[in-house]
């Protein structure tokens, strides 16, 4: 079996920080995977996970929702794919889904949802519709609902 098309992979190997005594991955550090891949992917699309506006105010893209389900182990030194898909592009979040992978064996599938938001210097926040330039560049994945095996 194969593993899944993908609007964006984000590879890299597990550092011994990540993991428990038994040398394997934390769950919290699941999250974090699927937080480096989101910005990974904003940047393979000359974006960033934070822009500032010409007014000096900050756009950025706060957690509204996560859920992550494990699968199978990852372990200190595996080299892991996590495949990162647009779900839901909607007025003023993205809905991402996100599969976690060493090779053809799933370890964890994960979603993900933002709100854009203005981030004012107060620190206030206020969710604002997705305008350019990430309403140019995202877009719905069209990999996803493709029949998957749920494991490997």
């Amino acid at each position: 079996m194969s593993v899944p098309q993908s609007q964006f992979v984000y590879e890299r190997r597990i550092a011994f920080a990540e993991t428990d005594m038994a040398g394997i991955v934390h769950f919290s550090n699941y999250y974090r995977l699927m937080e480096e891949a989101e910005h990974a992917y904003f940047r393979s699309l000359g974006l960033s996970i934070m822009h500032r506006r010409d007014d000096g105010v900050i756009v950025g893209w706060p957690r509204v929702n996560t859920h992550c389900q494990y699968l199978a182990p990852a372990r200190y030194e595996d080299i892991i794919q996590v495949y990162v898909d647009v779900e839901r592009l909607g007025v003023k979040s993205i809905t991402w889904s996100m599969a976690i992978y060493r090779g053809e064996t799933k370890l964890a599938q994960g979603r993900m949802k933002t709100a854009c938001c203005l981030c004012r210097a107060d620190h206030t926040l206020e969710s604002i519709p997705i305008a350019s330039p990430y309403a140019d560049k995202l877009q719905e994945s069209p990999y996803l609902g493709q029949s998957e095996p749920v494991s490997r």
